[in-house]
């Protein structure tokens, strides 16, 4: 068996999430259905992240296997074809050892958390941002982020449903940008809890309102206690950005 790696991107609002599930449709269903049309046999594939109902991607990673060998740019064409009338893209395939795996090959994942702060609804990023009318305290929520930075147990951010055997995680940086009216924060770790992500982004929030402090936040993370969680943040914000190897 051959094995291959592609990259891909795709708005996740109309998609029950990456995973493939009985209550809708899923990314996975959705290129799987473009591969055995393209390959005239059924294939599974692997993804990097299963990312939520509602989130989307600019680097997922996916593999799948096959018996026979095949042109990497055939591969990214075919799909594409297939795709078209779905808000996925394939950008990138090429073979690779057999001895990858998408998902725990996987080195690092950056995810990127974008919010719109103005006072206007979005309407080009309505679906893609968390919309915020409130001015947000910038200088407080860059501060307080070097609270989840490190090695913890982050049982706090974990939702319920989270099926990893360990709530320990290492969070290697958070990196915040401001772009005029929209701020983005990038995550970066190897592996994360379900909605740890968006959970920590929910907190943050409640900085940037004033509602927290810092002391707060690390208080809220120490005592590893879900239900002292703030509402976790919309999923339509929460972008996988890349997997590196």
């Amino acid at each position: 068996m051959l094995r291959y790696k592609c990259v891909v991107e795709y708005d996740g609002t109309n998609f029950v999430g990456w995973q493939r599930q009985l209550n809708g449709r899923s990314v996975q269903q959705a290129i799987e259905e473009s591969l055995k049309k393209y390959l005239n046999t059924s294939i599974v594939i692997t993804g990097a992240g299963r990312t939520d109902a509602g989130v989307h991607a600019t680097g997922q990673v996916f593999h799948f296997d096959i018996d026979k060998e095949l042109r990497n740019e055939e591969i990214k064409d075919a799909l594409n074809f297939h795709l078209k009338d779905e808000l996925i893209s394939i950008l990138d395939a090429s073979k690779v050892d057999n001895n990858f795996d998408a998902r725990r090959s996987a080195k690092k994942r950056t995810y990127k958390y974008s919010i719109l702060n103005r006072d206007s609804p979005p309407s080009i990023f309505k679906n893609k941002a968390w919309y915020i009318k409130k001015k947000l305290n910038e200088n407080s929520m860059k501060d307080a982020l070097t609270v989840l930075i490190g090695t913890f147990d982050f049982s706090t951010f974990r939702s319920a449903s989270c099926g990893a055997t360990s709530p320990i995680r290492t969070i290697d940086n958070i990196l915040m940008y401001q772009n005029g009216e929209m701020i983005d924060f990038k995550f970066i770790s190897q592996s994360f809890l379900q909605q740890q992500v968006r959970s920590m982004m929910g907190c943050i929030k409640y900085v940037g309102e004033e509602k927290w402090n810092k002391e707060k936040l690390k208080m809220v993370l120490e005592s590893k206690n879900r239900s002292n969680c703030a509402p976790p943040a919309p999923s339509h914000g929460l972008y996988l950005e890349k997997v590196e190897y």
